[in-house]
């Protein structure tokens, strides 16, 4: 027989997460209808992302070159997300960690001069 009593610690935390979770969706609502802040008028309703309304539907399909630009941008976001741990322990770490880390540079610019030369972040 399984003891299940194991499992209490993860269901006691997931019970809190959730009641914490639902907490801080529905008391900031709640708390908003009672102090009156919750008002809505047309200019509360208006775009405030882009700064004008959409002119199009919104179903409507993206250009690739957006998609292109994202996915560099993800690569070279992950690039740096990698490039911070290892700069701190690079010393500790000797010419191992240092030459691959180069190596990995080097395939990140290598990607950057292919997507530069095939047109990727020409933007007209």
């Amino acid at each position: 027989m399984v003891d299940l009593s194991q499992y209490l610690p993860i269901l006691m935390f997931l019970g809190i997460a959730l009641v914490l979770s639902g907490a801080f969706v529905v008391l900031p609502m709640i708390a908003a209808r009672f102090t009156g802040t919750h008002q809505p008028t047309p200019e509360k309703l208006t775009e405030y992302e882009c700064g004008f309304p959409a002119f199009e539907d919104s179903r409507s399909q993206f250009d690739v070159r957006f998609y292109l630009v994202a996915i560099l941008f993800i690569i070279f976001d992950l690039e740096a997300a990698f490039i911070y741990p290892w700069a701190v322990t690079v010393f500790d770490l000797g010419w191992v960690a240092w030459t691959s880390m180069m190596v990995f540079i080097g395939e990140l610019a290598l990607g950057l001069v292919y997507a530069w030369k095939k047109g990727a972040l020409d933007w007209e």
